[in-house]
């Protein structure tokens, strides 16, 4: 199982990005996906997570800015990004939990991490 994070940028503060992971490989099902992000120095930190049944969950400093969604059928999930800020600057990460197999347990995956920059 792979995931292939792609959209980040550099943009002015007050702009917008649209950040996409698709996951791919042997994938049986796949449950909660999301989007995590990790400045220089800090820790990494929940930014978005949806379920399977699309239900979404944000940082409290995202919200309202910021809107994931996901296509079930293509295993990709996204995250538009609003009003950016430059503390929104980071390394983001696309996650998901997923079942490679029939009978397999559940395993959290990671994408490669896509870099935001937000300055003027």
């Amino acid at each position: 199982v792979q995931l292939q994070a792609s959209g980040g940028g550099l943009v002015q503060p007050g702009g917008s990005l649209r950040l996409s992971c698709a996951a791919s490989g042997s994938i049986f099902k796949t449950y909660s996906m999301g989007w995590y992000r990790q400045a220089p120095g800090n820790q990494r930190d929940m930014v978005a997570r949806i379920t399977a049944t699309g239900s979404p969950n944000y940082a409290d400093s995202v919200k309202g800015r910021f809107t994931i969604s996901r296509d079930n059928a293509k295993n990709t999930v996204h995250l538009q990004m609003n009003s950016l800020k430059p503390g929104d600057t980071a390394v983001y990460y696309c996650y998901a939990d997923i079942v490679a197999g029939w009978g397999e347990p559940m395993s959290g995956y990671w994408g490669q991490g896509t870099q935001v920059t937000v300055s003027s």
